[in-house]
């Protein structure tokens, strides 16, 4: 049901696109609608993980630059069926990780020295679950089309000044005043959706590779409370990439509300434990 509701969400802001194209221009400014957004997206599939690790001055690591960082992420991939991700390091201070890569061959899984140094092991490992299950998932793209497209129909929408006088804008320069301000809105809108719900697929889907639920919920809990008080600069200056993150880097995210690129963490942690409860995950340490 997730993945149709992500299509669904995939396929209104491809026709948002679209339409935008169509108002600019007609059926060519549509079509060039389309070949531009398939551009960026080719041009986003091979590349969007290096830019995004280059962003934040990741750096890869090993077992012997961090040994149970890595081995975690060793065991648990074995236990999800994965290829060993490449093992990043973000230098700052706020507890946070997230997942990125085109496909579970090309992926990379990325934590924050805040992280590592806050969470035991079996919490770390929770996390790491949680991004592995992204991978599974095929989150790691799924996000960055939407995020490519939503960048896109903002830029579009600002070129809407310059065409205002179009024939298939009959509302002339209120039109254009709409479309610069619900286009962009509306897509934003659309990504945080898609967002929220591959959130609550991914905590369900770590718990059963890391193989208890309340690791997670846990985890859940102390990074918030980091996050909330913790600067990430480089997040603040691209909040474009808060929704990759476990939980949103950035201060303004409060509360589970149509704006959030994140559910609450206490929705989240609620249904972790229901899961606990119900014995819904594999006993057993998850590494050796």
């Amino acid at each position: 049901m997730n993945m149709v509701k992500t299509g669904m969400l995939l396929a209104a802001m491809t026709a948002l696109f679209m339409g935008i194209g169509f108002m600019l221009g007609g059926e060519a400014g549509m079509l060039l609608a389309l070949l531009f957004a398939g551009g960026m997206n080719l041009f986003a599939y091979w590349n969007s993980d290096k830019m995004v690790l280059r962003m934040y001055g990741a750096r890869e690591v090993d077992e012997a630059a961090a040994p149970e960082y890595v081995r975690i992420v060793r065991q648990l991939a074995a236990n999800a069926n994965l290829p060993m991700p490449r093992t990043f390091i973000i230098e700052t201070d706020q507890p946070n990780a997230f997942a990125t890569g085109r496909n579970p061959e090309n992926a990379a899984v990325a934590a924050t020295t805040g992280l590592i140094r806050m969470l035991s092991p079996e919490e770390l490992a929770g996390v790491m679950a949680h991004e592995l299950a992204h991978i599974k998932n095929r989150d790691t793209l799924i996000m960055t089309v939407t995020a490519t497209i939503a960048g896109a129909i903002s830029m579009l929408a600002n070129f809407a000044l310059f065409f205002g006088g179009n024939r298939n804008n009959p509302l002339g320069i209120v039109g254009v005043i709409l479309m610069m301000i619900l286009a962009p809105l509306a897509a934003a809108l659309v990504q945080m959706a898609i967002s929220r719900t591959r959130e609550y697929s991914a905590d369900a889907g770590g718990a059963e590779i890391c193989g208890r639920p309340q690791w997670l919920a846990s985890a859940l809990k102390k990074i918030e409370q980091g996050a909330s008080r913790i600067d990430n600069e480089p997040a603040e200056a691209n909040p474009a990439t808060a929704h990759m993150f476990i939980i949103n880097p950035l201060h303004a995210h409060k509360r589970d509300s149509l704006f959030s690129t994140h559910p609450a963490t206490a929705n989240r942690v609620a249904k972790l434990m229901e899961m606990a409860g119900l014995g819904q995950s594999a006993p057993g340490r998850p590494w050796g």
